[in-house]
């Protein structure tokens, strides 16, 4: 039994991605779910529309960072899965039970991802949409009724990320020493395989990914020093460069 899902979207000065977002997983979700808003202190209008659209909202006195917004989230889902979703992925017609599928699939299975047309590693695929009406025909050809293709891999990224709740409870939250951002995926995903779970790309499910939106704006100058600070980060803390576990060709171990 799968049960319901937390989808948990940390924001910050984003509504104009926020609504694309909860639009699409209103759209397409066909499994049960709730929708969670963590709000990183925004002032664009973002917890008024939250209420309007009766969404659950934690609203945070200033941006903590995407680490600890989703661990706020993560600490008020209710659901037996939990998704950390950015607010610039929209979603397409049956992802969430594709992802539900990959997940339970077998019971060591503890986190999966979609792929994508903008990502780090193998979830980056070649994808033929100019808008979102052409990525959502794309995106549901390619996840026909019925479909499963997974593939095992090392890392999955944060950008659409759905674990187990079994996961949570052995492991705990993300680690925020990587906040802002950038490596706190890596870094559970490290942890959940270290505890004996499997990782799995579910290459029939696309979603849109604008790409590192609120990053790149609230860092727009730094956001190479960004990456490569907390990369040290990580290799700081399990001796280990995460640069090892991107599967760039299909590699999986």
């Amino acid at each position: 039994m799968n049960g319901m899902t937390s989808i948990i979207i940390p924001t910050y000065n984003g509504l104009h991605l926020l609504r694309t977002c909860v639009e699409h997983i209103r759209a397409y979700t066909d499994v049960p779910y709730e929708i969670i808003v963590v709000d990183n202190g925004s002032h664009d209008g973002t917890g008024a529309y939250c209420t309007q659209e009766k969404l659950t909202l934690i609203s945070l006195p200033h941006n903590l960072g995407f680490p600890a917004a989703c661990n706020w989230g993560m600490r008020a889902a209710r659901g037996d899965n939990l998704l950390l979703l950015n607010n610039d992925v929209y979603v397409s017609p049956r992802w969430l039970s594709g992802l539900i599928d990959a997940l339970y699939s077998s019971e060591d299975v503890g986190i999966v991802g979609p792929v994508t047309n903008y990502a780090s590693g193998i979830q980056q695929v070649e994808v033929g949409y100019s808008d979102l009406a052409g990525f959502v025909s794309e995106a549901d050809r390619r996840n026909a009724p019925g479909a499963q293709d997974w593939r095992e891999v090392r890392r999955i990224v944060g950008l659409c990320y759905l674990f187990k709740r079994s996961v949570m409870e052995r492991i705990g939250w993300l680690d925020e020493l990587y906040s802002p951002g950038h490596y706190e995926d890596d870094d559970y995903c490290y942890r959940a395989r270290l505890a004996g779970f499997r990782l799995l790309v579910a290459n029939h499910v696309l979603v849109h990914h604008e790409g590192s939106a609120s990053f790149r704006h609230r860092f727009p100058s730094g956001f190479r020093e960004l990456v490569e600070r907390n990369r040290r980060r990580f290799l700081n803390k399990w001796k280990v460069d995460p640069l090892q576990f991107i599967d760039e060709r299909g590699g999986a171990s």
